[in-house]
C-alpha cells in the first residue's frame, strides 16, 4: 500500500522545510519527520489521533 502523505500549508514550500507530515494506513495514523522521510514512522489509533487534534483545538 502507498501511502500518502500530508503537511500543513503552513509548513511551505521551500526545500529545508521541517514539519512533520502525516500519512493514513489501513488501521493507524502514522508520522514522519519530512526531513528524513525513510526513517521511523510513529504509528497511533485513529481514536487517538482524533483526541489528539481535539485537544491541540482548545
Amino acid at each position: 500500500m502507498t501511502t500518502t502523505w500530508r503537511k500543513s500549508s503552513h509548513s511551505g514550500t521551500q526545500s529545508g522545510s521541517e514539519c512533520v507530515e502525516v500519512g493514513r494506513h489501513p488501521e493507524t495514523i502514522a508520522f514522519r519527520d519530512s526531513k528524513d522521510p525513510h526513517g521511523p514512522h510513529l504509528h497511533i489509533a485513529p481514536a487517538t489521533f482524533q483526541t489528539l487534534i481535539k485537544n491541540l483545538k482548545r
